[in-house]
């Protein structure tokens, strides 16, 4: 039996396929290795950063034989031992939208026994300068920066960038916040409102500076986006994702439609378009600040109505439809864990026609279509998008239909 290998040693490895999180799949005397910053094919060397019995994590510091796909990252904090929110800003656009979709059919085959080809669409933009919601650690120095890969160790920056301009522009890495733990800045291409969020040290308050809420802007209304409040982080995101719900649900006049983890109602707004006024609209949001901005979005809407709860808990006591009631297409957008087995089972007994599945996590979305499936629906268009580039995540929304009896 070969030797541990130990925290901080360097091998030399070959790199094999990707793996989700960020990782490829390396071996080494039998041991799996998760390397990061390599790409597949990529013969180099990497330091061990922690091991447990099954396996070892690295990082590649030495390229050995490149990838034809491998570039100079932008930014000089995206390297082994630096901050680890970029992934693959060593990739160019169009391979890291390779990378993804891999990642996607792979969980799809592993956990839902589904093979399906995949596509990873871009959205507008070279892939930087995006993001519009950025939360920076503060360092025991004062300094605002972001935490390593699986650590909690802050790296400080001058520069994020991937970060929108509006978010650049207040000027968090070039202050002092000795006096907090963490600083966001959410910002809002559309009306270019910004607040910062800080996070207070000693007490653990938040203050908010800038203004109670954001204004926002898709499927041509406005959104009020009060501050903490769930809004994609991609300018692009709203519409395109609107757009692909819509399409795959197709929602007719006059029908019963559900928005699940509804957050600011942007899904029932484009739901009660619609269904018009002789449909009906149920968003159903836990966080109570959320609730009441869709509150206050679907106003206008009398075919919406908001129910305040955690959504397991308003299937299983009948809060989303009247008694014996169905429902005929729904939106489900959980949070990143998926919405397990219980949401799962209360969505099949209503029997809806169609379910728009938006997820960010494929292992969650995988495990979730197998409970659909093994309860009678089918995956049936699935569609990938690069809403977070030089990241490993990416966003699905996969249309879930009822099987013919």
């Amino acid at each position: 039996m070969s030797p541990p290998i130990l925290v901080g040693a360097q091998v030399e490895l070959q790199v094999g396929a990707v793996a989700n999180g960020g990782w490829c799949v390396a071996r080494h005397e039998g041991l799996v290795v998760f390397v990061r910053h390599a790409l597949p094919g990529e013969r180099v060397v990497a330091r061990i950063t922690d091991q447990s019995k099954r396996f070892v994590r690295a990082e590649a510091v030495e390229i050995l034989n490149g990838s034809p796909h491998r570039v100079a990252p932008r930014c000089p904090v995206a390297r082994p031992d630096g901050c680890g929110g970029c992934d693959w800003q060593h990739a160019d656009g169009g391979y890291q939208r390779e990378l993804k979709a891999a990642v996607v059919a792979e969980q799809l085959r592993l956990l839902a026994g589904v093979e399906r080809d995949v596509v990873v669409e871009p959205l507008p933009g070279d892939g930087f300068d995006w993001r519009t919601r950025v939360r920076f650690a503060v360092d025991d120095a004062g300094r605002a920066g972001f935490r390593k890969a699986r650590s909690h160790d802050v790296i400080a920056v001058d520069h994020c960038p991937i970060a929108h301009p509006l978010v650049e522009a207040a000027g968090v890495e070039t202050k002092e916040w000795n006096r907090a733990t963490e600083v966001e800045v959410a910002a809002s291409a559309s009306s270019g409102e910004r607040l910062l969020l800080v996070t207070g040290r000693r007490d653990g308050g938040v203050r908010v500076h800038g203004g109670d809420f954001l204004t926002e802007e898709a499927i041509g209304r406005r959104w009020r986006v009060s501050a903490g409040a769930f809004w994609q982080v991609h300018p692009s995101a709203a519409s395109v994702l609107c757009a692909a719900v819509r399409d795959g649900l197709a929602p007719r006049p006059g029908e019963r439609a559900l928005d699940l983890y509804a957050g600011v109602g942007l899904f029932a707004g484009l739901l009660a378009q619609d269904v018009g006024a002789a449909g009906e609209v149920v968003a159903v949001e836990s966080a109570a600040a959320a609730a009441a901005d869709a509150e206050f979005n679907v106003a206008d809407l009398p075919q919406v109505r908001v129910v305040c709860s955690g959504v397991a808990d308003a299937l299983r006591r009948g809060a989303v439809t009247p008694s014996g009631a169905t429902a005929d297409v729904v939106v489900l957008d959980p949070p990143r864990v998926g919405a397990g087995a219980q949401v799962v089972a209360g969505i099949v007994a209503l029997r809806p026609r169609a379910i728009a599945y938006v997820a960010c996590d494929p292992a969650a979305l995988a495990r979730d279509v197998r409970t659909f499936t093994d309860a009678g629906y089918q995956l049936g268009s699935l569609r990938a998008f690069d809403l977070f580039p030089q990241t490993h995540h990416v966003e699905c929304v996969a249309i879930l239909e009822r099987e013919a009896r």
